[in-house]
């Protein structure tokens, strides 16, 4: 969608390659310009919101949970149960989840990004819907590693 720019994919995939990372997420918000790249400041407010809580949940340290560009070693795609997850945008934050449920180290990687009215965008009631689901993800996250319920998203593959 013209977002990410698809210069950094050998930064991306070069960590996985050689072991150091699981996973590698292309950061809008690392460089510092993620407004002046065209973010809308309300999205960005909200990104930060939701990745501040999510970090707390999942006891990590990333810029944020919300970004697009990914990339993936596939013994890690191969362990986790992402067709349990949701086939809407909250599809990404649940894996995600998974992932840091199973351990995987995960890695960023500053990533300018351009908003253009050719990228995509989520629109406000998809949004309210995508962070609802982000937050309900990190409830599951919690009472699954407290053994106080079990979800499908984080068992075992069989």
């Amino acid at each position: 969608d013209y977002q990410y720019e698809p210069k950094l994919i050998l930064a991306m995939v070069s960590p996985i390659c050689y072991g150091v990372y699981d996973v590698m997420l292309g950061s809008r918000i690392l460089g510092g310009e993620a407004i002046s790249g065209g973010m809308p400041r309300i999205k960005y407010w909200i990104n930060r919101i939701l990745t501040f809580f999510q970090n707390l949940v999942f006891r990590r340290k990333l810029s944020e949970y919300h970004t697009g560009y990914r990339a993936f070693h596939k013994d890690v795609l191969k362990s986790i149960p992402f067709e349990r997850n949701s086939n809407g945008f909250v599809f990404d934050n649940q894996i995600l989840a998974q992932i840091i449920f199973r351990g995987y180290k995960i890695g960023e990687v500053s990533c300018p990004t351009r908003y253009s009215p050719e990228a995509s965008s989520i629109g406000w009631e998809k949004g309210i819907q995508y962070a609802v689901g982000c937050m309900w993800t990190s409830v599951q996250f919690i009472l699954e590693k407290c053994k106080l319920a079990h979800f499908s998203i984080f068992n075992v593959l069989e």
